[in-house]
């Protein structure tokens, strides 16, 4: 597949010095960010969770999706360009392959969460403690899911959905 940022042109590029934030935990911007150059870390309060750098990598992917605020900070380790994309919905709408990229890489991230606390779970079966809980967060994690399929407006009239 052709990197990400084929696929941005067009799309704005803006300039980050090192310290500035992309995105701030709380907010809600429905932006999408594809790094073109540079280093960020991704920050839940103030623990680092991650540190992202390379041309192509998407930032703000679940806020806009599950239409939520932020829920990190990212913050540039470096002198950073990223391509913003303001309207990321219908940019995905317009990429199928780049949802289906999306869509793959955050599969990825819930199959090694749940990997890694399933790992916890039986380590701390046995525990009455909160590390005892590590079950009952993996099972909400793995059976969450939306009540409803909501088809986007352009398929509302669709009579197979």
């Amino acid at each position: 597949m052709a990197s990400i940022l084929d696929h941005c042109d067009g799309a704005p590029r803006r300039q980050y010095g090192a310290g500035d934030a992309l995105i701030t935990e709380g907010g809600a911007t429905g932006h999408l960010y594809v790094l073109a150059a540079g280093e960020v870390e991704v920050l839940r309060g103030e623990t680092r969770v991650a540190v992202v750098g390379g041309p192509g990598a998407v930032l703000g992917e679940m806020s806009m999706l599950l239409a939520r605020p932020h829920t990190a900070t990212v913050r540039a380790l470096s002198p950073v360009t990223a391509v913003v994309i303001e309207d990321a919905e219908a940019f995905l709408k317009s990429n199928p392959e780049i949802a289906l990229f999306i869509g793959r890489m955050l599969a990825q991230r819930l199959s090694a969460a749940t990997t890694y606390l399933a790992d916890l779970t039986q380590q701390y079966a046995h525990h009455s403690n909160h590390l005892g809980m590590v079950g009952e967060v993996l099972g909400a994690l793995i059976h969450q899911h939306e009540d409803d399929f909501r088809p986007g407006p352009d398929r509302a009239d669709d009579p197979r959905l």
